[in-house]
């Protein structure tokens, strides 16, 4: 009987040297660009995944990458603002305003997160509001529900930018840094414990959401 996750670690291998093979095309960094952007407003894949792939193919280039990464996160980050201020409540027939399909749909398929843990986000900006962000720019927190919470919450859309701009930026470029001038010997180590790291990503992004539901 096969073991699943040997399969689901075997699938993660050939996916991750797939990836690696973009870094010597032209594909490689506008995928890292719309991975980036995506992320930072509906999907739930982090772009470190391929950050990480391109930098270990050409470590010379991992600010770049780091740049890419940073901008398009920000730009995807506004997306996720503007959703939470324009798309995320409906009007009623009474003229109140209720949770859009949208916002209803957010609640059903993000793990953790419900309405009134999307209200205690909210809560938290009041008092928190650039470290709210900076926060889940730079840590494994879920960072799309914290861009459409700061949109429903009506935060300074200045403050907004600069801690998403300082957050994301630490984060990629920190990554950068390790590859840029220890990119050959980090890509032996990740080929020599790719299973283990694995586990621990897998972690990290399920942590990230049970943060938001067990402890927010």
């Amino acid at each position: 009987m096969t073991n699943p996750i040997k399969s689901v670690l075997g699938w993660g291998r050939s996916l991750y040297n797939w990836v690696l093979n973009w870094a010597n095309t032209r594909y490689g960094t506008p995928a890292l660009g719309v991975l980036s952007f995506a992320e930072s407003s509906f999907f739930p894949i982090p772009p470190d995944v391929l950050l990480i792939a391109l930098g270990a193919e050409r470590p010379k280039r991992s600010y770049y990458y780091a740049l890419i990464c940073s901008i398009a996160s920000v730009l995807g980050g506004m997306l996720g603002y503007m959703i939470g201020s324009f798309l995320w409540y409906t009007a009623t027939e009474d003229g109140s305003m209720t949770y859009s399909g949208l916002a209803q749909a957010f609640f059903h398929y993000i793990p953790g997160v419900t309405s009134d843990k999307f209200e205690h986000v909210k809560e938290l900006f009041d008092e928190w509001n650039f470290w709210v962000v900076f926060t889940a720019g730079f840590t494994p927190i879920p960072y799309k529900l914290i861009t459409i919470s700061a949109g429903v919450a009506d935060i300074n859309f200045l403050v907004f930018v600069v801690a998403s701009a300082v957050g994301r930026s630490a984060r990629f470029f920190l990554v950068g840094t390790l590859f840029y001038f220890y990119g050959a010997p980090i890509k032996l180590w990740i080929d020599r414990y790719f299973e283990i790291l694995s586990v621990a990503f897998l972690v990290l992004l399920f942590g990230g959401f049970m943060l938001i539901k067990y402890v927010l």
